[in-house]
């Protein structure tokens, strides 16, 4: 178990340091996904499949907030 915690927090913090260098914020759920992962709470398809689901929700409403905002500009 610890062989694996210190192998995930050091992919994390690559992951991290990678996305930095891109200019990619990494936001707060994320990493909290991620530390999770690192503790063994969370499986990787766990992790990849709330990600996944967040970055959904996310565009769903930003998708609902143009479309209202839209409606808007023709009243």
């Amino acid at each position: 178990m610890r062989e694996n915690f210190h192998k995930r927090l050091v992919a994390v913090k690559t992951a991290d340091a990678i996305n930095a260098i891109k200019g990619v914020p990494v936001s707060a759920d994320a990493k909290l996904l991620s530390e999770k992962w690192v503790r063994g709470e969370l499986t990787g398809e766990q992790m990849k499949q709330e990600l996944l689901d967040l970055h959904r929700k996310i565009a769903a409403e930003e998708k609902s907030e143009r479309l209202l905002s839209s409606k808007g500009c023709g009243a």
